[in-house]
């Protein structure tokens, strides 16, 4: 049976939470549509953060991500979108989300959000 879109984000244990250190995820291959022209916006996601108690399970991120790939959302609020769901699935000490997308009537756009938390 194939793999199927997912908005279920994963955890495990941080191997190591007594130490500070940085994880990347980069999505080259990001798509959503234009929810004002039904047409397909493609671009990149890219994820950094510092994990405290929990770390993200990779194969459920990238479902997580493949489930845009239908839905019509402006590039802002997809990218505040990634981070919230994130946020609130592992809880990290500091996270970064950049949404890079690709030029469309002769722009690009770069929309990068992030997070804190307060110790």
């Amino acid at each position: 049976m194939p793999t199927q879109p997912s908005r279920t984000l994963e955890t495990f244990p941080n191997p190591n939470p007594e130490r500070d250190y940085v994880i990347k995820f980069d999505c080259p291959e990001f798509t959503s549509v234009c929810p004002k022209t039904g047409q397909p916006d493609f671009g990149a996601i890219r994820v950094e953060y510092t994990p405290d108690e929990l770390c993200l399970e990779l194969k459920a991120f990238k479902l997580y991500l493949w489930s845009y790939r239908e839905a019509g959302i402006f590039y802002e609020a997809v990218t505040n979108q990634i981070l919230d769901d994130l946020v609130a699935a592992c809880q990290p000490r500091w996270m970064k989300v950049t949404g890079d997308f690709n030029v469309r009537g002769g722009i690009s756009a770069v929309v990068e959000v992030e997070h804190r938390n307060a110790r």
